[in-house]
């Protein structure tokens, strides 16, 4: 029990890490709370930096989902029936991490990236589909939340299709239901016809942009 406790305080704090931020300070780019969508996900940093930070950033947010998970998946013992929930409590402390950073006064990000990286070792098979669905979705529409809210809705439905452990199914919604949460200003931008498409490269002012962040992993 004590190590599952030490793990799970370790995921929120290695889910609390800033990766978007820390990749802006070391290729000597501006922060991204400051400019773009004035968020530190892997869409802004590449809207902001270019290529290569952005794909930085969402590995980072995805290795800290799923580094935590697969230490508890395999490392974790004599747990015996409470092994499945353990695992999943772990994956939701570092989701819970990214949205609300200790680092970073509770103002974090939309976890994405980080749920996606969660469920690639809870279910590998529904977080392949969901991969695939976000950029088949991503393709037609060219925007990232509505490839973000898909993948989404979709979650809970890909890992009570592909995983037999209901505990599983049951954490996936509840990262499905934050998700949805937090891109809340997304829908809204949508329904208005506002809402930005990504790409990297476009200028960016020094201040963030007037409405709620607009895209995050």
């Amino acid at each position: 029990m004590f190590e599952f406790l030490l793990l799970l305080a370790g995921s929120y704090l290695l889910g609390s890490i800033p990766f978007g931020l820390v990749v802006a300070k070391l290729m000597g780019g501006p922060d991204p709370r400051q400019v773009g969508s004035a968020n530190i996900g892997a869409a802004n940093v590449y809207r902001v930096l270019g290529r290569n930070a952005g794909a930085f950033t969402l590995f980072g947010d995805i290795l800290k989902g799923a580094a935590p998970v697969f230490l508890a998946r395999f490392g974790l013992q004599g747990l015996g029936g409470w092994h499945e929930t353990a695992v999943a409590a772990v994956g939701l402390a570092a989701v819970c991490g990214h949205i609300w950073p200790v680092y970073l006064r509770f103002q974090g990000g939309k976890a994405v990236a980080t749920s996606f990286g969660v469920l690639l070792v809870l279910c590998p098979l529904a977080a392949a589909a969901l991969a695939a669905l976000y950029g088949l979705v991503f393709r037609v529409w060219g925007i990232s939340s509505v490839a973000s809210l898909a993948t989404a809705w979709m979650m809970p439905a890909m890992v009570g299709l592909m995983s037999e452990v209901k505990i599983y199914l049951l954490a996936s919604a509840v990262l499905s239901g934050l998700i949805l949460w937090r891109h809340q200003d997304n829908v809204i931008r949508l329904c208005r016809g506002e809402e930005p498409a990504l790409a990297e490269g476009e200028p960016q002012s020094n201040t963030p942009e007037d409405s709620q962040p607009a895209e995050q992993s």
